[in-house]
C-alpha cells in the first residue's frame, strides 16, 4: 500500500524508466542459462540508464549497483585505450625525398623566391606541405661553393669603381 502511494508522486518518466529496467532484467532472466548473464548490450543499457536516471539503483534486482559502476569504469577504460591506439602519429608528417629534392630544385632555379611563394607553387602542384616545412628545407639546401666565388668575383672586378664611389660626394 505504501509503495502504491509513493508511486502516485513519481513522474511518468521515472515510472517508464523503471518499467524499462525491470523488463530488461526479465529479458536477461528469460535467456536459456542457468545463471543470468549480462551481454555487452545489457551492460551498456545499465551504464546509460545510470547516467540518465537518478533512481536506477531501486530498479536493480539481478546485480548490485557496484557492479554497474564497475561496468561503467571498464567501458570508460576500454574507450580511452581504443582512442589512444587509433590516433594518428603525433607531430608533422614526414616530407618525402621527392618533395625535398623538388624544394631544393625550385630554390636553386629561383633564387629570389621565398618560402611563401614556393609553398604556393607546391600547393598548386598538389603537394600538401606547410610553409614552415618549406622554409626549414630551404635552409637545409646543400650549399655550393659557387655563390662564394660569384661574390668574390663581384668584389674583385669593379674594385677601382668601388674605391672611387667611396670618395664621391654630391652637392
Amino acid at each position: 500500500m505504501i509503495v502504491l502511494f509513493a508511486r502516485l508522486f513519481c513522474s511518468r518518466r521515472d515510472l517508464q524508466l523503471e518499467n524499462l529496467a525491470l523488463r530488461q532484467q526479465l529479458a536477461v532472466l528469460g535467456r536459456k542459462h542457468s545463471q543470468p548473464r549480462f551481454a555487452a548490450s545489457d551492460r551498456l543499457f545499465w551504464v546509460l540508464l545510470r547516467r540518465l536516471w537518478p533512481g536506477w539503483k531501486q530498479a536493480l534486482i539481478l546485480v548490485q549497483p557496484e557492479i554497474v559502476v564497475r561496468w561503467h569504469r571498464a567501458g570508460f577504460k576500454l574507450y580511452w585505450t581504443w582512442l589512444s591506439r587509433h590516433r594518428c602519429r603525433p607531430g608533422r608528417k614526414c616530407v618525402s625525398r621527392e618533395l625535398r629534392e623538388l624544394i631544393f630544385r625550385i630554390v636553386t632555379e629561383n633564387r629570389t623566391w621565398g618560402a611563401p611563394r614556393i609553398h604556393g607553387e607546391l600547393k598548386m602542384l598538389g603537394f600538401d606541405v606547410s610553409e614552415r616545412s618549406v622554409l626549414r628545407w630551404m635552409r637545409k639546401e646543400p650549399r655550393l661553393p659557387e655563390p662564394a666565388n660569384r661574390w668574390a668575383a663581384f668584389l674583385s672586378n669593379p674594385r677601382e669603381a668601388i674605391a672611387a664611389m667611396d670618395f664621391f660626394t654630391a652637392i
